[in-house]
């Protein structure tokens, strides 16, 4: 038998939830994906709770929440502790968006935490805020900090457990560092393509999927099955054209975007047409980690489309040197901005939280206002709600502030911080107590009691002496007895056990990093903003512990701006996944993450035209996918080789071999020469012919050649073509005057 392969789904199937599957490997259990949605509830990780602490390895195909979103949580409450790989985009974008998901929901004041840079920012006033304690900044940090980071089409062998599977991760084309993992095992691979996208568009090549044959497995999203999508140029036309409308007539557009994904692709459309226009409309990204983002973006650069590389290799210019764009982190800011048409990018794309969500309550009354979405909103969000044909004339839409503590609600908290507060004390001093005690134990079997010279005899001390012992005696101090279990008094000493060897001291390099925790409070110095000052009041937020609590409110907005859908989601529509598919040829497939029409179609299209074998399991069914081929290790013996004659190929080189199989003395299978004289072999044809090549082959012949109607005319009688589909490769038909007939060349 070939590999064994079981996929087991915990989200996203026959829906559009989280993305989240459990693949085996011969044992070896990757988790591939951990995703979460914006409404951050966790039964949708009961399935994955149940298996995390078998996972062995996590694979993350996108930077995004519903491909990694869960990870901080599952890491920190549900025993989630296997190693995390990813491309290095996703390992610092991933890290950002969970870090604007906290900022979106948490509290009022906090300092904003800007990842491996020196320029640490101001205290921020957040608008819609909530007691959220799934996960904290620490949680986030730990989750991300071991993750093995990898480039593009390198292949990673996995030891120990996992010895024999190697992973590699491909261009994906949806987001930047967006993954196409392939696993390979024995010669055998399966393929995990989620949301991949063929187009290149103008910050990513599109992806490599089609470069991959006849693949044992192919595990793939039906997503945008029922969907097609016009041509580029159109629906950016459209796009432009929709966007200065709304700004010619004084209105303002909001554009509920991502963190760290498509909204690079918005952004680069906005500037390089701003720039070829000349206009002035101002343009505002605002999001909690904006400054990051862009920065972090700016050194990617490798990881984006062949055009944006050449151009800089050629003019140095950085694609997202913004010049049309400014990048907020305050909504503050955006209010002191004058009045006047403009264009604001916000986090997050499903309204359910952060800047978007603020803006669109202030600005959806005026019929003025566009609100433009560039992906379809997740299920059950504002978002979605509002993208409804015909949409909702008003919806309800709940606003958080937070308040201090007053009256018997403060005197509570105060009874309850100065209880755990005792609570804490005592445990401190009885866990102090229990070293105490073990030591003295160590210390009374390891020491002699202090000798004491005894010539001449000492009064006792106020009523109180120590017990005579022959030539010893307690040492009384200032009065007090010590206990039979203490030992005598000694100064303390501490051994030096530095190891040294030909060049000095042994050092622990990690002694030497400047830790989080540092940076962090090199961040909370007083008298900095952006530059390097912050002002009274922000400074005043940053040493406020007043205690306080959140208090929520329903409101009804009226919706009279308009609102608009164009896709730009960047992934591959109906019409394309169906011929990528066909092409890639698995000999088994997989279908995840779709409503269950889209995935119900999908299935039906490739049982007919691509493999028969199509699984559309659902949450928790594990399915076996293992290979039906049966493959066997062999080893090819010296005797054997020293008589295989090589034929170059291109880059490789290959040789017919005859031999038998037999086996060593460990009992492995080897291949051996055969005893007797091998019998002659038929003409294969390796690969694939071009006419112009094989035109300067005959001509080399000394054959007088010509193409002629997409055909090669041989002198004057024989013309070649080539006839048949892909599975005819090599078969040509000749015309002659005496005959017509098809022949291998």
């Amino acid at each position: 038998m070939g590999t064994s392969v079981q996929v087991t789904p915990l989200s996203g199937v026959y829906n559009e939830n989280p993305l989240s599957y459990l693949v085996s490997i011969d044992g070896f259990n990757f988790l591939v994906d951990c995703g979460w949605n914006d409404h951050f509830d966790p039964s949708l990780l009961q399935p994955l709770a149940r298996v995390a602490s078998t996972i062995d390895a996590v694979l993350l195909s996108h930077p995004d929440t519903l491909h990694l979103g869960a990870l901080p949580y599952a890491m920190k409450q549900l025993g989630l502790s296997a190693p995390v790989f990813s491309t290095e985009p996703v390992y610092r974008l991933g890290l950002l968006t969970m870090y604007d998901q906290y900022y979106s929901r948490k509290s009022v004041c906090f300092v904003y935490r800007q990842v491996m840079l020196i320029s640490l920012t101001a205290a921020l006033h957040s608008q819609q805020v909530s007691d959220f304690d799934l996960f904290t900044l620490d949680d986030i940090d730990s989750a991300f900090q071991n993750v093995t980071r990898l480039t593009y089409s390198q292949n990673y062998h996995l030891f120990g457990k996992g010895e024999g599977i190697v992973i590699a991760p491909h261009v994906a084309g949806h987001l930047l560092g967006g993954t196409v993992w392939k696993i390979t095992k024995d010669g055998e691979d399966v393929i995990y393509a989620v949301d991949f996208n063929h187009r290149k568009e103008r910050h990513l090549n599109g992806t490599v999927l089609e470069s991959f044959v006849r693949p044992a497995v192919i595990i793939t999203d039906a997503y945008n099955a029922l969907n097609n999508q016009p041509s580029r140029r159109q629906r950016d036309q459209e796009f432009l054209d929709v966007i200065l409308k709304t700004l010619r007539g004084d209105g303002n557009v909001l554009l509920p975007v991502d963190t760290a994904g498509r909204v690079l692709e918005l952004m680069l459309i906005l500037e390089q047409y701003w720039t070829q226009h000349h206009l002035n409309y101002p343009i505002f990204f605002l999001a909690y980690v904006a400054p990051s983002t862009i920065d972090y973006v700016k050194s990617f650069l490798e990881w984006m489309s062949d055009s944006i590389a050449k151009s800089f290799e050629h003019t140095r210019d950085n694609a997202f040197l913004l010049k049309h764009i400014t990048l907020m982190i305050d909504k503050s800011d955006l209010e002191k901005v004058p009045d006047g048409p403009k264009i604001v990018l916000a986090s997050m794309a499903s309204l359910e939280a952060g800047f978007s969500h603020d803006i669109f309550v202030e600005w959806a009354t005026d019929a003025k206002n566009l609100v433009l979405f560039s992906e379809r909103g997740q299920f059950a969000t504002l978002a979605r709600m509002l993208q409804a044909d015909p949409p909702p004339k008003a919806v309800k839409v709940t606003m958080s502030k937070r308040v201090p503590l007053v009256g018997e609600e403060l005197a509570a908290y105060e009874e309850e911080q100065e209880r755990i507060k005792k609570e804490e004390a005592l445990k401190a001093s009885f866990s102090k107590e229990e070293e105490m005690k073990a030591s003295r134990g160590s210390d009374k079997i390891l020491s002699d009691p202090m000798v004491i010279d005894t010539t001449t005899p000492a009064a006792p001390s106020d009523g109180v002496a120590g017990p005579h012992v022959g030539g010893h005696r307690d040492i009384l101090i200032d009065g007090f007895v010590p206990p039979s279990t203490g030992v005598a008094p000694m100064f303390p000493f501490y051994e030096n056990t530095s190891e040294w060897d030909d060049f000095g001291e042994v050092i622990n390099p990690e002694d030497y990093v400047i830790k989080d925790e540092d940076m962090d409070q090199a961040a909370m110095q007083i008298g900095e903003d952006l530059n390097g000052k912050l002002d009274e009041a922000s400074a005043s937020l940053l040493l406020d512990t007043t205690p306080s609590k959140v208090v929520s409110n329903e409101l009804t907005v009226q919706v009279k701006c308009m609102l608009v859908y164009m896709d730009f989601e960047g992934r591959s529509d109906g019409r394309s996944i169906k011929s990528i598919l066909s092409h890639v040829a698995p000999l088994k497939l997989v279908l995840v993450h779709g409503s269950a029409e889209a995935t119900e179609h999908l299935k039906q299209h490739c049982l007919k035209h691509v493999c028969p074998h199509v699984y559309a399991p659902q949450i928790g069914q594990t399915i076996d996918v293992t290979s039906d081929l049966c493959a066997y290790k062999v080893q090819l013996t010296e005797k054997l080789m020293s008589n295989v004659l090589f034929k170059k190929l291109g880059d490789y080189e290959v040789a017919w071999a005859d031999a038998e199989v037999g086996k060593t003395e460990s009992g492995s299978l080897s291949l051996l020469p055969i005893s007797t004289p091998p019998p002659p072999h038929n003409t294969v044809f390796v690969g694939d012919i071009k006419m112009a090549d094989f035109k300067q082959f005959l001509a080399s012949k000394g054959i007088q050649v010509e193409f002629s109607g997409g055909a090669l005319r041989c002198g004057e009688y024989v013309t070649l073509r080539k006839v048949g589909d892909a599975t005819q490769k090599g078969w040509w038909r000749h015309n002659s005057a005496n005959c017509d007939g098809r022949a291998p060349v």
